[in-house]
Formats: structure tokens, sequence, C-alpha cells
């Protein structure tokens, strides 16, 4: 019971406010000191800390982190994310719901650009919800539209969810092969999961489409039948599509072909970005300062919230959480599925309250070993996990998402309306959830394909 008495005590204390590197790390120590006093921790467990820290430090997977984010800042400040818009909406203009179309489509771009979500909604609010409204577009289906676009970070590759979730859920699967005895061991890397994202991504995207086409179609109201009037040079449209599409393709294709690592391809697409800004003319030295001081920030931000999370995830097994949990899943009724949607509850309210990376190295290192033990897939529970964090952080009242789209828009937009507006993007994720549990093999053959 002190293993879930540290748990919550984590989660109160960050409810009040504190850093959340230094709340997981502090209160793990503070909380394992006073339990060692009556001798139910052991603090020489703690002497493992210094390899576990040097273990993150020199992760060759968890190196491509800096550099997608190098990637994805780079092309925002460059402008190529607001020339990319401008020339989709060119494409799609004599279609009706043109524009919110053209939003989805640079979201997913952006998406496999950037892989962080709070970059997304940010950038899409501040490039699409202008024009959006001057279009005549409902305000509810505005917001709901780049809610929704910007969240697709959190799925589609090189999302920095999946390389993060990669790492975890490879260790977990090894430790689930311990658990049954298996020495033969099978792996699972972030290539696997990159590829198991691609389907659901897709049919997200497609579902995103077909209700503005809905829309546009039955409910005038919302999206008005005047279209766009944009008159972009078709050159200026094919250089601002295909750039960023050739980026795009060449760091997931090199990827998925196994012609490099995530790591390695991270490089690639950083280069290129970096290219990329040349060719705009949008790139001098104080674009690219600012670029490194912010991919700096961010990288500092996940590395210390990942030695955190490793100083918690310790103290919490010398408690005996990890048997805990074990106990209290196993004693569950009904079979492996029973068992998978209360994790996937406890996990979705989590993203109420965590971010994605506390709630990835906090809560499925020790969940994931029992349910992969018991036979789930490790490329099927990594993408549901994914999309489930993605609908939580769509959700009304406390979506993170939604926070980061208010911190951008005017005042005068109701956040009512914002959650109206998202509510039917959250009953499509909730759709293609069902669909991936229905039919596995949307998550697991293209993967098996590639890499066997």
């Amino acid at each position: 019971m002190l293993s879930i008495l540290l748990f919550l005590l984590v989660i109160f204390i960050l409810m009040l406010g504190y850093p959340v590197a230094f709340t997981l790390s502090g209160v793990s120590l503070i909380f394992a000191l006073l339990c060692s006093f009556t001798n139910n921790f052991d603090l020489s467990l703690l002497y493992a800390l210094p390899s576990r820290i040097f273990g993150i430090i020199t992760n060759e997977t968890l190196l491509a982190i800096p550099m997608f984010i190098f990637m994805g800042i780079m092309l925002e400040k460059s402008k190529i994310a607001e020339n990319l818009l401008e020339s989709m909406s060119s494409l799609f203009q004599k279609i009706n719901g043109g524009l919110g179309i053209s939003v989805i489509i640079v979201g997913a771009l952006l998406a496999a650009s950037t892989g962080i979500v709070g970059a997304t909604v940010v950038t899409m609010g501040l490039l699409s919800l202008p024009t959006m409204l001057k279009q005549n577009y409902d305000v509810k289906v505005a917001t709901g539209t780049i809610l929704a676009s910007g969240t697709l970070g959190q799925i589609i590759p090189p999302s920095i969810i999946l390389i993060l979730l990669g790492d975890v859920i490879s260790s977990s699967y090894q430790e689930a092969q311990n658990m049954l005895g298996i020495f033969s061991q099978e792996s699972v890397s972030v290539g696997d999961l990159f590829a198991g994202a691609i389907f659901p991504g897709l049919i997200l995207v497609g579902f995103y489409i077909l209700y503005i086409l809905f829309l546009s179609t039955f409910r005038k109201d919302l999206i008005p039948k005047k279209k766009l009037q944009l008159h972009l040079r078709f050159k200026i449209i094919l250089l601002s599509l295909i750039a960023p599409l050739f980026l795009i393709l060449a760091v997931l294709g090199s990827i998925i072909m196994g012609l490099a690592t995530p790591t390695e391809a991270s490089s690639v697409g950083a280069i290129g970005a970096i290219i990329l800004a040349g060719t705009n003319r949008k790139l001098n030295l104080d674009i690219l300062k600012g670029v490194l001081v912010q991919a700096s920030k961010i990288t500092s931000m996940i590395f210390i919230l990942l030695i955190g999370a490793t100083i918690f995830s310790l103290v919490f097994r010398g408690l005996e959480g990890d048997v805990f949990v074990h106990d209290i899943l196993t004693s569950l009724p009904g079979g492996v599925y029973s068992k998978l949607f209360f994790v996937m509850m406890i996990i979705f309210f989590l993203g109420f309250i965590l971010d994605f990376i506390e709630i990835t190295y906090v809560v499925i290192p020790v969940v994931a070993p029992i349910l992969l033990a018991m036979g789930v897939n490790p490329i099927w529970l990594g993408i549901l996990i994914a999309i489930n964090l993605q609908t939580s952080f769509l959700t009304p009242p406390f979506g993170f998402a939604i926070f980061y789209l208010k911190s951008v828009i005017p005042k005068n937009i109701k956040t009512v309306d914002i959650y109206r507006g998202v509510i039917p993007f959250i009953i499509i994720q909730l759709i293609t959830i069902l669909i991936i549990v229905l039919i596995p093999e949307t998550t697991t053959w293209l993967p098996n394909k590639i890499f066997g």
C-alpha cells in the first residue's frame, strides 16, 4: 500500500503545479528515505540509479528525440508550415469544406514533421483559425478541426511518444518474456511501432476528412459553401508541397525500409529541414539560434523527466508496487480484454493530469509487462496506448490540447464552444480504437510484412 500512497502523493503534488521532473525525483527520494526508517525500503536499491541514468543518456534510440524536435521547430520557424497550408488550401479551394480538409492534411504532415502535439496545435491555431473564421466557418467546427489535426502528432510517425513508447514497450516485452521463462527472446523496436502506426493514422485522417465533407454537404450553416479565392502559381504550390513531403517520406521511408535506424533518420530530417529553410530563403543566424535554443530547452525538459521517472520507478518497485499492480490485474474477473480495458481506462483518466512522458515512464512500465505476459501483441498494445492518450488529450474539460489552443486564440471564443466542437472528433477517435481492437491486423500487418 505504500507504493500506491507514493503514486497518489506524486499526482497530488503535480496538481499543485510543481515541476514534473523534480516532483517525480524529489518526492520519490524523500518517500524512500522515510520508508527506510520503518524498514519498508532498502536504501541500497538506490545504488542502481547511476547506471540507470547513464543508460538513459547513452540510449541510442532516445538520441532521435533532439533531432526530430530540431526538425519540427525549424520547419515552423522558417514559415514552411505556413506555405504548406496556403498551397494545400489552393489545391482544395474548389471543394466545399476544402479549407477544413486542408487543415487536416497539413496537421497530419506537421505531425509527421514535428512529432510534438503542443507545437502542432499551437502552429495550426495561429495559422488556420483566423482564415477559417474569416471564411465564416462555425467556431466549433474550426476549433475542433484544429485540435483533432494537431493531436495527430501522437500517432503519426515520427511521433516523439512513439519513440519513447518503443523504448518502454521493448523493455516491458523483455521483462514479460523473462516472467514466462522464455530465454530465446523476440524484440520490438521503434521502427515496428512506426510501421504499426501508419494505418491507424491514415484511418483517423480519413475519418476526419469524411466528417468535414459530411458537414459541408448537410450542414451548410456550419461550413459555408463559399470557396477560397487563392491564386498561387502552380509552380509555388508544387514546390511548397513536394519539398516537405519528400523530407517526411525520406525520414519515414528510410526507417520502414530498414535503410536507417530512427536515430540515423532523425539526423537526415534535421539536415533536410535546414536545407529546406535555406532554399525557402528563411534561414539566418537569428532563426538558427532561436531554433537551437528552443530545441535544447525541450530536449532538456524531456531528459530530466526521464531521469525523474526512472527514480520514481526504482522506488515504486522497491516498495513492491509492481507486485501490488500485478495482483490487482490478475485478480480482475474476465479475460485479457477486461484487464486491458481496465488499464486503458486508468491511462485515459491519468491523461487529464499527467503529460504523456510521465505516463509512458511511470505507468506503462508497471502494467505493460503483465499484459504482454498474457499474450498481448506489443505493437498492438503500443498503438492502442498512443491513440488512447491522443483521445485523452482531446477530451474536455482537462485535455492538454485544449489548453494549448486556448493560449493562442482570441479571448472572445468561448471554452464551451471548443468543448462542443471537439466532441465529434472524440467519437471518431473511439470508433478508431474499436476498429483497432476488433481488427488487430491494422497495427500488426505492416510491421510483420516489412520486418517479419
